[in-house]
């Protein structure tokens, strides 16, 4: 307990913490609309197409400034979602198949700018490698300023325009006939998608990042079958998962931030999985037993009369 006061006794622990619980409520929310629109898996292509744009922007001004790499993972972010979209819609290849080629390639390619960055003869590559699996420790405090700054304002974008993304989500045509402006909704939706995952690369990682993206969602799916409570569960769920595995991560000293964050969120979902009042394995298989139960007396009662 003394090293946990302790260690929030530090301005940029607490600054860290309010970054990736931020940064957590986020995912969960704009989690929760993918994972409903069936786009799960373009947050994962989109995450592992940031290593490349990060790379370029390093090479193009040899500085390590957040603000400047995360631009660059922007770019081909938004560049590696609008080539899996411009596949599916003038060829026959499938969403998952446009996905993986196109998360393949990107981050293949990122791989190889990475390893010609760090063959560099400059001192000021080190560090770079941590967007693989995040290092919310080494953010200082005009990082996770920024990172915390962009969460908030994705989240109440997201508020802001809830009905619309609802309508859309489960009805294009009825909001096609509402006169909603579908092509630009999906373009901001997929761009709150990019922006959600690149400003969570530093802090879980490009492999990592659409973990953190969809477990809080399916998690809060089994809590609730409504939308709105779902994305406020959801967000909770992502909160808590930032701030727990951070909090890990620090008392470990150096580990990876990533891997326990997704960690907290997973055992999350298994708690949900199993637990959860309505859906849970456990509790369908109480309902189950007790409705065999009363099938068997109503039976009973019937054989005896």
């Amino acid at each position: 307990m003394s090293d946990l006061l302790m260690m929030l006794g530090d301005a940029n622990t607490r600054w860290v913490l309010v970054g990736t619980m931020l940064l957590g409520l986020a995912s969960g929310v704009l989690g929760s609309f993918a994972l409903l629109r069936k786009q799960s898996l373009i947050g994962d292509a989109v995450a592992h197409a940031a290593l490349p744009g990060i790379c370029i922007a390093f090479l193009f001004t040899g500085e390590k400034s957040l603000i400047v790499l995360l631009i660059g993972a922007t770019t081909t972010g938004l560049l590696a979602a609008y080539c899996i979209q411009l596949i599916v819609s003038s060829s026959i290849i499938k969403e998952d198949t446009a996905i993986c080629l196109i998360l393949s390639v990107f981050f293949g390619f990122g791989i190889v700018l990475l390893t010609k960055v760090q063959q560099m003869p400059s001192g000021n590559k080190s560090g770079l490698d941590a967007f693989i699996f995040g290092q919310a420790a080494s953010l200082v405090g005009s990082d996770v300023k920024l990172m915390a700054g962009a969460a908030a304002i994705l989240i109440i974008i997201t508020m802001l325009l809830f009905k619309e993304f609802k309508v859309l989500t489960f009805d294009p045509e009825f909001a096609k006939g509402l006169g909603l402006p579908t092509g630009f909704l999906n373009f901001l939706f997929l761009s709150l998608l990019v922006a959600v995952v690149v400003i969570g690369i530093q802090a879980v990682g490009v492999i990592l990042m659409a973990a953190l993206l969809i477990t809080p969602a399916i998690a809060a799916r089994y809590w609730t079958n409504s939308l709105s409570k779902m994305i406020i569960i959801s967000g909770i769920f992502g909160a808590i998962s930032g701030v727990v595995g951070t909090l890990i991560s620090t008392f470990g000293q150096g580990l990876p931030t990533g891997p326990f964050i997704v960690v907290t969120a997973t055992f999350i979902f298994l708690v949900s999985m199993l637990f959860a009042p309505e859906r849970g394995i456990i509790a369908k298989k109480i309902k189950q037993n007790i409705y065999h139960k009363q099938l068997n007396k109503a039976g009973a009662k019937e054989g005896m009369s």
